[in-house]
């Protein structure tokens, strides 16, 4: 199986190991069990319990959730109230449905710092590894007609150093230019055709300055600017 580059493969594996962790408590009950449940109700009676009442937790910028109240386990009680001997077959498997939302949140929790040590949110590389078929646009009136060097942005992308993106000369040239169609827009070009590193399931917009300098990369969490000691572009200063 070929798995997209643009899939975050730690999450994938996490996942996966998590739900091989359920299946494996699943098997250790079901064999300790003098009276078993039928193979098939189990994984919907886990699926059930998974059903909890959550509160969202901010961690790395990112939400997760933090189960509080074991809804499905409460909705499989009443489903089998009065039938004991269900209830006694069936309890620890809705219990394990619960506590399978521990098991993710731990994964989430394992995937954040694994993450960040290999796809490191701060290294351009890993927005930008392939350049094969990269190419410029043109995305503002002010944009010059002019291309992109891929050899000096390959030769560059480890040496860029990321800097503070804005300053007061940017802001009145931004700002307090009234004509919008004469306005120096610092980011006329948009950098496409490029591909993040593989399994990172990085995504970001890609903007090249107009001095061809410098890379401003738009995640939907943050900005973050790079400059280089070379042009970028060709043609460029």
């Amino acid at each position: 199986m070929e798995i997209d580059s643009n899939y975050n493969v730690i999450e994938i594996l996490t996942v996966i190991l998590g739900w091989l962790a359920i299946i494996f408590f699943a098997y250790t009950i079901y064999q300790k069990q003098m009276v078993k449940p039928k193979v098939w109700e189990i994984p919907l009676i886990i699926l059930v319990g998974l059903f909890s009442f959550s509160i969202n937790w901010r961690m790395f910028d990112v939400i997760v959730q933090l189960p509080i109240l074991p809804l499905g386990v409460w909705i499989l009680y009443f489903v089998f109230k009065g039938k004991d001997q269900r209830w006694q077959t069936c309890r620890s498997f809705a219990w394990l449905g619960f506590g399978a939302n521990f098991i993710f949140l731990a994964s989430t929790l394992l995937t954040l710092p694994v993450h960040h040590v290999i796809y490191p949110k701060d290294d351009l590389s890993v927005y930008i590894s392939n350049v094969e078929n990269a190419s410029i646009i043109n995305i503002h009136p002010s944009a010059k007609d002019r291309s992109l060097n891929k050899d000096s942005l390959l030769k560059q992308l480890d040496t860029m150093r990321q800097e503070a993106i804005y300053s007061d000369q940017w802001y009145k040239e931004t700002y307090m230019d009234p004509s919008s169609s004469k306005r120096n827009e610092r980011f006329p070009y948009l950098l496409i055709g490029t591909s993040s590193k593989w399994g990172s399931g990085l995504h970001a917009l890609i903007y090249i300055e107009d001095d061809g300098k410098g890379i401003l990369l738009s995640t939907p969490k943050k900005e973050l600017y790079f400059r280089s000691k070379d042009s970028l572009l060709e043609g460029g200063e």
